[in-house]
């Protein structure tokens, strides 16, 4: 006698649990294609941490990141940190839904739609000459505004950054003129040339010295200014910027990172070396802040990521711009002190609180 029933005798599974396995299946399917679905976001995480004090690698050496020939220099110690972030995907190049998920739920991470990081009108390519092109401007500020806060001389140039090809200005100005004096009145910043060229109007040309950015002798041109939609004032049709001429030679060194983010740490990198002793007293502190030649410090992005990148590089301390407060709370790593600056004498007493090992509970906060 046969221990096993016939097949035909064998029970039938349920429509319930037919069912279920259904939906389990395409379940499956789905979360199979959705993890080689292209998504419309990207991943911002923390990226590579810069010392400013200490070197990078370059061509098999190691480059100090700030060099200073033609002034008198002392040693440092500690770390001065700057922090990047890093972003996961590009219009070409999307990440899957599967890891959109994954980043959803990871608090060192953030999402973001594609259109945020990757305006529809920029191409990638532009986009990253872009941040090339602020990091270069982020440099030159941060040495004008260490010097500045060291009272050592230089002088400033205003300069054509960029041109708008339907302005009056385009067929007369090139990118990196240097703008010199208007109607015969010197301009050294951008609010004394914007100052000239309200008194000028728009009814008559407006006599422009200029240093041609090829190196050619100074020459005057003669533009008529018009009413700018964006200021309501008139205007050349360019985007104005800096250029300035120091006393000695500062080099920054660092490949493959743009943005301004990192002005400020590059103007207390500067600043240590240019004094004796320790701005920092030999402790690991990291920020990050633009800054101008004033010494403002401006908001950056991905806070919260170059937070959680210092916190990872070893740093207890922690320089964030006051604007980029309402990002900080609620999220600072367990084990890092924030301190809130809004210029570059802010960070610097910060420091000098940290270096000492004293009482930081007076130092502004993020709360």
């Amino acid at each position: 006698m046969s221990l096993f029933e016939p097949d035909d005798a064998r029970p039938r599974p349920s429509r319930r649990v037919r069912t279920g396995w259904t939906v389990l299946l395409i379940a499956l399917v789905l979360g199979l294609v959705m993890s080689f679905l292209p998504a419309p976001y990207v991943i911002e995480q923390p990226g590579p941490v810069f010392d400013t004090l200490g070197s990078q690698e370059q061509d098999g050496e190691d480059v100090p990141l700030i060099s200073i020939e033609g002034a008198d220099t002392y040693p440092t110690a500690g770390t001065l940190d700057m922090l990047t972030v890093s972003v996961r995907g590009t219009p070409e190049q999307r990440p899957s839904w599967a890891e959109i998920i994954s980043a959803w739920f990871d608090s060192s991470r953030a999402v973001l739609p594609i259109e945020a990081v990757y305006p529809p009108t920029v191409t990638t390519e532009q986009r990253d000459e872009q941040n090339a092109a602020q990091m270069v401007d982020s440099q030159k500020e941060a040495v004008a505004a260490a010097l500045s806060n060291l009272d050592i001389s230089y002088t400033t140039e205003v300069t054509v950054a960029g041109l708008d090809p339907d302005g009056p200005a385009a067929g007369q100005l090139d990118a990196g003129d240097a703008i010199v004096a208007v109607n015969g009145e010197a301009v050294s910043d951008v609010d004394a040339l914007r100052a000239a060229l309200a008194a000028n109007g728009t009814s008559t040309p407006a006599q422009l010295t200029v240093k041609p950015s090829d190196g050619g002798a100074e020459k005057t041109v003669a533009i008529t200014p018009v009413i700018s939609e964006q200021t309501d004032a008139p205007a050349l049709g360019i985007s104005a910027g800096y250029d300035f001429e120091f006393p000695f030679t500062v080099d920054i060194q660092l490949n493959d990172v743009g943005g301004p983010s990192a002005g400020m740490m590059f103007a207390l990198g500067i600043i240590d070396k240019l004094t004796p002793g320790e701005l920092n007293g030999g402790k690991d502190v990291a920020g990050t802040g633009t800054i101008d030649q004033a010494g403002e410090v401006g908001a950056i992005g991905g806070i919260r990521q170059k937070m959680v990148g210092a916190k990872d590089a070893g740093a207890r301390y922690f320089l964030a711009p006051s604007s980029n407060c309402d990002e900080v709370v609620g999220h600072v790593p367990d084990g890092l002190q924030v301190f809130a600056v809004t210029t570059l004498d802010d960070s610097l007493a910060a420091l000098k609180a940290i270096s000492t090992g004293g009482d930081t509970s007076a130092l502004p906060t993020c709360s």
